[in-house]
């Protein structure tokens, strides 16, 4: 890679990621509040479960942009470098490398947000000090690997899909498309996804939240599944599964529009 492709690479991967990020976590927040309080173990009556929907907003202010832009950094640099046979495998190997990345932050960001969707009247601030205090950086750290476990089966679905959805969809017109378009393929190949993957975020979620329903933080996500089936049932494992799915096809529309729109009106020359 020529080092003027390296440096566009990293500007169009951190500014167009940046907007992205903020653009789905802030507009779908809600929803993923309520899918939160679903999945959690104690059972919230209906008034509660709508109350404070925004709680939690700060930790996703300062870090949905910065993971964001670390996943496409990871994933752009990843298809320029890697060049396997099968486009697909490179991509799946991008997403990979790209989440890898992003975890480092989204991690920590994720643990304080569950955490102040289901404690509302603490702040962000009370609740990260009293999980450094009281579990040390491991704390912000808990279920990392659970994360990692829900997040790269999700994206090498998602992202290869994407990229095969534009494509398609580019040589049926045989013209570039709209930041719209690219949009609709991320909503579909979201949904996809999503569906597919939620017993490995109701897994992550149990262990993010281990504090106070008595989860074994150390637990591997495929035995929190085994756990939850054989305690609660199979629809356990898909608990909350339609405002996920309906979350990330929104969000999926959200999200790659904003990156596409990003990049037609600041990259379009070098995209």
């Amino acid at each position: 890679m020529k080092e003027i492709d390296f440096i566009q690479t990293v500007k169009h991967s951190l500014v167009a990621g940046s907007i992205a990020g903020c653009a789905v976590d802030l507009s779908l927040y809600p929803i993923d509040t309520i899918k939160t309080r679903l999945q959690e173990k104690n059972h919230l009556n209906r008034r509660l479960l709508f109350s404070s929907l925004y709680s939690g907003v700060g930790s996703v202010l300062i870090g949905s942009g910065p993971s964001s832009a670390l996943f496409f950094l990871g994933y752009n640099l990843t298809k320029q470098t890697v060049h396997l046979s099968s486009q697909w495998q490179t991509h799946m190997i991008a997403a990979t490398l790209g989440e890898i990345c992003a975890c480092l932050i989204r991690v920590p960001v994720e643990v304080v947000k569950q955490r102040a969707q289901v404690n509302r009247n603490l702040r962000l601030l009370t609740i990260a000090q009293s999980c450094l205090r009281d579990e040390g950086l491991f704390g912000l750290y808990r279920g990392y690997f659970a994360t990692l476990s829900r997040e790269i089966p999700f994206s090498i679905i998602q992202f290869p899909l994407w990229e095969f959805f534009k494509e398609s969809w580019r040589k049926q017109q045989n013209q570039d498309l709209s930041p719209w378009q690219g949009a609709l393929c991320g909503s579909l190949a979201g949904g996809i996804a999503a569906s597919i993957t939620t017993p490995f975020d109701v897994a992550k979620t149990r262990i993010m939240l281990a504090h106070h329903s008595h989860t074994d933080a150390a637990s591997h996500s495929l035995k929190i599944m085994k756990n939850i089936f054989q305690q609660e049932g199979f629809s356990a494992l898909y608990s909350g599964v339609l405002p996920r799915t309906m979350w990330i096809s929104i969000g999926g529309f959200v999200y790659f529009g904003a990156f596409e729109l990003a990049t037609s009106l600041f990259f379009s020359q070098s995209s």
